[in-house]
């Protein structure tokens, strides 16, 4: 049952990444794939059980992923040290505009609540 669950992932990752190479999409083909499966799942209301199964084993080893990214800084240590404000300032702003985005929609679905009650 859950090779089921991981061919419907590897599947919305394929479709995703034919998606991409076809329309020439500067994005990544993976996340076009799991928007693909999100909207998905919302037709269909309801998460399979071998689609939860998949998740809550990626999720289980989730810090498994970040070992690549860990590599990848080493490898490219070099630049990260002569770029580091630049990344640094990248962080903050993005930080801040994300939790500016956030209070925002918070802000506005709060209203919308409030209008519906």
């Amino acid at each position: 049952m859950l090779i089921h669950g991981l061919l419907a992932v590897l599947f919305f990752q394929l479709m995703g990444e034919l998606i991409v190479i076809s329309a020439g999409l500067p994005l990544p083909g993976p996340v076009i794939g799991m928007v693909l499966l999100l909207a998905a799942l919302l037709y269909r209301k309801q998460v399979p059980t071998a689609l939860r199964q998949v998740g809550d084993a990626l999720l289980g080893n989730l810090a498994l992923l970040f070992v690549p990214a860990g590599v990848g800084l080493i490898l490219h240590f070099e630049l990260l040290r002569s770029e580091w404000w630049i990344i640094l300032t990248a962080i903050i702003l993005s930080s801040i505009g994300a939790s500016v985005v956030t209070a925002l929609v918070f802000r506005w679905l709060l209203r919308r609540q409030e209008r519906k009650s």
